[in-house]
């Protein structure tokens, strides 16, 4: 068991950083669907960065500016221009999976650099790593992964706790009070969009540079669309985005662990179909929002202007 919820726990990793930076998009009131355009421009860019160079930091700095460029020309869209944010978003998951395909001609078949894959191998942090149970799950695993789980922490105290992302807060909730209260919106809107397109772009390198790792046709696998339901079951809260990344992958690896069991009764047999065990995630997914959108406490609705284009003249 031990060892399947470590397994998890890596196999969430990447909606972990997805769903964080949706979080903090969303969170200033834009509602981003290009997460899965973002993720595969870090993908592909990060994995060849670290083929160019070897070095790790190259490839996650050109990870996750790439996918801060994706998300800067969303903002641009839809915060200079005021475009609709669900086409523009619609149109950066297509913009990113030509860009990686086309990448990715070059990419395949070809495996990481001995130095980078070093560098992402599993470390145990001292004294956590010796807790029972808890410290193999969580406390012995790759840098990439711990550092996740380092920044939901970080996010949570920043949103909560500081100015800033009180000020961040009151920008998603109503943009026309902020405004009038000395709060720079469109500087808001702009670096959070950005900073949450650079940790989509490290969630969609970390399928590459960590947990593969080699270059793989659409390597994202639809992760990009699952992290955009994971930020309303995590109701914009990063702390619990934790819990729905790993329960994600929890539940995506039933799939690999328990493909192909088969339990014989009594004048029959039942073989675990692969398909089945792959529709679990899925599945979990729609049935938790469903319970999450029908309970009707604050804390668990949206940002309040979330989707709303801000005009400062018609404020």
């Amino acid at each position: 068991m031990t060892a399947f919820l470590h397994t998890s726990v890596q196999m969430g990793t990447h909606i972990l950083y997805a769903v964080l930076g949706g979080i903090f998009c969303e969170r200033i009131g834009n509602m981003n669907l290009g997460i899965e355009g973002m993720m595969l421009l870090g993908a592909s860019f990060g994995f060849s960065a670290a083929l160019s160079s070897a070095s790790p930091l190259a490839a996650i700095l050109a990870a996750g500016t790439a996918g801060a460029v994706g998300a800067l020309i969303y903002g641009i869209i839809t915060v200079s221009l005021r475009g609709n944010q669900v086409v523009t978003g619609l149109i950066l998951t297509i913009f990113g999976t030509g860009v990686s395909g086309f990448m990715g001609k070059e990419l395949s078949g070809k495996a990481l650099p001995e130095a980078v894959a070093r560098t992402f191998a599993p470390v145990k942090v001292p004294l956590l790593a010796r807790l029972p149970v808890l410290g193999e799950i969580f406390f012995h695993q790759s840098p990439y992964v711990l550092a996740g789980m380092g920044l939901s922490v970080l996010m949570y105290v920043y949103f909560r706790f500081t100015r800033l992302g009180r000020n961040a807060r009151a920008v998603g909730e109503n943009p026309a009070v902020a405004d009038a209260s000395g709060i720079p919106v469109t500087l808001y809107k702009y670096l959070h969009i950005i900073l949450g397109g650079f940790l989509c772009g490290l969630g969609g390198a970390y399928l590459s540079l960590v947990f593969v790792p080699r270059w793989q046709e659409n390597i994202t696998a639809g992760a990009g669309w699952i992290a955009v339901a994971l930020i309303i079951f995590s109701t914009w809260n990063p702390l619990r985005a934790v819990f729905a990344a790993y329960l994600f992958g929890a539940l995506k690896g039933i799939g690999f662990k328990f493909q192909g069991l088969e339990l014989k009764f009594p004048g029959f047999r039942l073989v675990a179909s692969p398909q089945i065990l792959d529709m679990l995630p899925y599945l979990a997914t729609i049935l938790v929002l469903i319970v999450i959108t029908r309970k009707k406490r604050r804390t668990h609705q949206s940002p309040a202007a979330l989707g709303q284009p801000y005009f400062r003249e018609e404020a």
